[in-house]
């Protein structure tokens, strides 16, 4: 359904729609009309193309976005851990996780943090 459009002279963003806007009001032009119906339906026609109407379509994007180069395929690779049921294997491997006391603060506690905050103040 066709719907007719009152422009409002005060809210024209430019020169030419506020005198098309005047000249509206006074009689002069007739307003123009909107079929928001038509327009939508007119939209739907222009939203697909002509190839995706038919199957060439569907080939056409195949093509487009099949692969340049060879792509191979991942082998799988199965690790497996043999349980030696050694304790001093346990410890070692407890050790390297923990690090040692010189590669950092291993336990953070109150000493610690006003040390950090006395090294990070400024000095006057």
């Amino acid at each position: 359904m066709p719907e007719e459009i009152k422009p409002n002279v005060n809210e024209a963003p430019t020169h030419d729609a506020q005198l098309a806007a005047e000249n509206i009001a006074a009689g002069e032009e007739k307003a123009p009309t909107v079929d928001f119906e038509a327009d939508y339906a007119a939209a739907q026609q222009f939203s697909v193309s002509e190839i995706d109407r038919t199957g060439e379509g569907a080939k056409a994007a195949e093509a487009a976005t099949a692969p340049k180069q060879q792509v191979s395929q991942p082998q799988e690779v199965r690790t497996q851990a043999e349980a030696t049921g050694n304790p001093d294997d346990y410890a070692d491997m407890a050790k390297d996780v923990a690090g040692s006391r010189t590669e950092g603060a291993t336990q953070v506690d109150d000493d610690l943090v006003q040390k950090a905050l006395e090294k990070g103040q400024r000095k006057n």
